[in-house]
């Protein structure tokens, strides 16, 4: 019995022994095992955005020709948008698949389009076989159950129609509901981006995914020659309402989304402070908002016609470069949160985040 254990304990020394030899070998003294180089395959390293006309571009103008009516795509991309504002190191590509009007479900793998357009995160997983992608981008939220588009529209119908009650007192009790079920969409969708990028061979060390928030467009800063149909339709009370509650609730539950899908999250609830449509008053160079935008081209043709006002309450092209500017600062960071807010310099930057993602 001495023998055999005597055997079985040589074994297990010759065998450490080996395997310390190969590690040696492999590695060298005292060389750690090599990191990986970023993002896996060929191709330029990239940065993406997806997601609604937040990072479309809504609002920056020059959009492209593919996406301004034609065959029905309405997606209004503009190289003015964020994600070409952005200057990360050793990025060489820049590539927009947002979509304006984006639902959840249109940035998830699936068969939702959205003005013509198939899965964006379906258009990612081309990409990948193409390029190294570092950064992925994504806003969206607003066109699930918050129908964020669609309240700015009541406000204007509540501003319109004498003797309705503001648009914040119908909306506001059910505002944070509408919000809470939104967040699982938000999170899935997420969930279908990482899904892709690692049936692709990538790790969670290879790129960054961030969610963004909304930046409120509208304020009470209005002047009162320009709470009209020259400038921004609304009651002042819903104002204060869109500002203050809205966008804030909204943007909770957005960083509640980015928590649980294990992205980064880019707070932008406040980063329209002081710079809202109207609110630069005579000089609208000030504004990083569009204002009540009519093209009144595009009423002459009726396929055109219903898209005439889409530009209007969207970051323009001051808006985009500045979220490209902060969101450029925060992508430089290894910080979860973020908020972007307006610095001593009068630009946006990224500073610790306050919000809460409970």
């Amino acid at each position: 019995m001495r023998r055999f254990r005597w055997w079985i304990g040589a074994g297990a020394l010759l065998f450490v022994t080996v395997l310390v030899a190969v590690l040696v070998l492999t590695w060298g003294p005292g060389t750690p095992p090599a990191k990986r180089q970023g993002p896996p395959g060929t191709g330029p390293l990239t940065i993406v955005s997806l997601g609604d006309s937040t990072l479309s571009g809504e609002g920056a103008g020059d959009y492209t020709a593919d996406t301004s009516g034609a065959n029905g795509d309405w997606c209004h991309r503009s190289p003015n948008a964020t994600v070409f504002e952005t200057d990360v190191p050793g990025i060489a590509a820049k590539v927009n698949f947002a979509c304006s009007g984006a639902p959840s479900a249109q940035v998830a793998l699936g068969d939702v389009r959205q003005y013509t357009e198939p899965s964006q995160a379906g258009q990612l997983a081309g990409l990948v076989k193409t390029h190294r992608v570092a950064i992925v981008v994504v806003a969206l939220g607003a066109n699930d159950d918050p129908h964020f588009s669609q309240l700015i529209n009541d406000c204007f119908q509540a501003w319109f129609i004498a003797g309705s009650p503001p648009c914040s007192t119908t909306v506001e009790s059910a505002w944070t509901t509408r919000v809470n079920s939104m967040v699982p969409k938000v999170t899935a969708a997420l969930g279908d981006v990482k899904k892709v990028l690692a049936q692709a061979g990538y790790e969670t060390g290879d790129y960054q995914l961030v969610l963004q928030s909304y930046a409120a467009p509208i304020g009470p800063d209005v002047p009162p020659n320009l709470q009209n149909l020259n400038g921004c339709p609304f009651r002042t009370e819903d104002l204060n309402w869109v500002r203050d509650d809205g966008v804030r609730v909204l943007s909770a539950g957005l960083a509640r989304a980015a928590s649980q899908a294990g992205a980064r999250f880019l707070d932008l609830s406040r980063a329209g402070a002081g710079h809202e449509a109207c609110s630069g008053g005579a000089d609208a160079s000030k504004e990083w908002f569009s204002r009540l935008t009519l093209r009144l081209n595009d009423l002459s043709d009726v396929n055109r016609a219903s898209h005439s006002l889409q530009e209007s309450f969207h970051p323009n092209a001051n808006g985009h470069a500045q979220i490209g500017r902060c969101l450029t600062e925060f992508l430089a960071t290894s910080l979860p949160t973020s908020a972007c807010l307006s610095g001593a310099d009068g630009n946006l930057h990224s500073t610790v985040s306050i919000a809460s993602p409970g």
